[in-house]
């Protein structure tokens, strides 16, 4: 099925950026929307105006004094240890609030394209900071987009929210902003805590006291391939998410699962990885009449993983995917030598030829 798509994109959004030597380097994100220029995809998708997320649209998730703390931040370039902020994951740079209110407001941007109707899903690939807290940055991310749009949804009379989480790293600023409200339902498929950062994400953690069973954990042990992978999200998500009957669906798309990625240590494919698209796009038809709000996330190998999976991602989005035998242009690998001095990849599989 043909389906009509929001990104939320300029080249803004390039800025937020750590710095040199940062796992989080934007050319990630440059790259997949060079990609999915060269196929056609964004031919297929309305690249949507947005401004950044205001004070009050972050306070629906963060406090005061936290917004407050990471302009003074960005003013000053001084550590604010209290606050997340000036740490080697999170260091501090100018217009750090700008470039991440940025960010939030593109993710913003795109649900409320879905919530007015325009279009059937939205696609975020800036997106999916899901580790800020409400009061502290954590995990390279600043302001906790996907959250903010729930609570906008939540905010327009939406009564449950279905948030699901494929990143390697648990989704926990998700699940701690909406711990105990039994209006979301928050997923997250990740390697465990025990092993991977944060440290947090367990079976036995499902909810607070008002809201027992409204969150889901799925935690892997270390080497996990697309196979079992996939045997633990069909036995598990569709159940929950039909079980909760979500009126929308927001989701994280992190690409860090890849064999290929340094900071993790699961052994997807891009192929497992299209496939978990595909599947999250087919339950956002079947459970939400197609309400969906797809983000990006983490993902640090820059060149050979995020911008194929992205690209599956927004092709997906369209209902026209691309084909995993397709050769990338070659005009984007001309692309990424020049930009990064790296050789890309040839082809949108990981699979052997033949």
């Amino acid at each position: 099925m043909n389906c009509s798509v929001a990104a939320p994109w300029d080249d803004r959004l390039l800025g937020y950026d750590f710095g040199s030597g940062h796992p989080l380097n934007p050319v990630r994100v440059e790259l997949t929307m060079a990609l999915a220029r060269e196929f056609g995809v964004l031919d297929r998708i309305d690249i949507c105006a947005f401004d950044a997320a205001t004070d009050t649209q972050l306070r629906m998730c963060h406090t005061v004094d936290y917004i407050e703390a990471v302009k003074r931040a960005g003013a000053t370039l001084r550590p604010d240890p209290s606050h997340g902020l000036g740490t080697p994951d999170d260091p501090v740079f100018a217009g750090i609030h700008e470039a991440s209110a940025l960010v939030a407001g593109a993710t913003l941007a795109g649900v409320e394209a879905v919530f007015n109707g325009t279009h059937d899903h939205a696609v975020s690939v800036s997106g999916g900071l899901h580790h800020a807290m409400p009061d502290r940055a954590s995990g390279f991310c600043v302001y906790d987009d996907p959250a903010l749009a729930i609570a906008w949804l939540l905010a327009q009379g939406v009564e449950r929210v279905a948030y699901v989480d494929i990143d390697v790293h648990h989704g926990d600023g998700v699940q701690a902003i909406f711990w105990d409200d039994p209006r979301v339902l928050t997923v997250s498929l990740h390697e465990s805590g025990r092993t991977l950062f944060p440290g947090t994400g367990f079976a036995e953690d499902t909810g607070g006291p008002n809201a027992r069973g409204s969150a889901l954990n799925i935690a892997f042990a270390p080497g996990v391939r697309d196979d079992d992978w996939h045997e633990a999200f069909d036995e598990t998500v569709p159940d929950a998410l039909r079980s909760f009957a979500p009126m929308y669906l927001v989701t994280q798309h992190g690409c860090d699962t890849h064999a290929l990625d340094p900071l993790a240590n699961l052994l997807l494919t891009v192929d497992g990885q299209r496939l978990a698209h595909a599947k999250l796009h087919d339950l956002a038809h079947d459970l939400c009449d197609g309400r969906w709000l797809a983000c990006g996330g983490g993902g640090y190998e820059l060149v050979q993983v995020v911008p194929r999976t992205w690209t599956h991602l927004l092709a997906i989005a369209t209902g026209v995917p691309v084909e995993p035998e397709s050769e990338t242009p070659q005009e984007w690998r001309d692309f990424v030598r020049r930009r990064t001095g790296q050789t890309a990849p040839t082809r949108m599989t990981d699979r052997a030829p033949g």
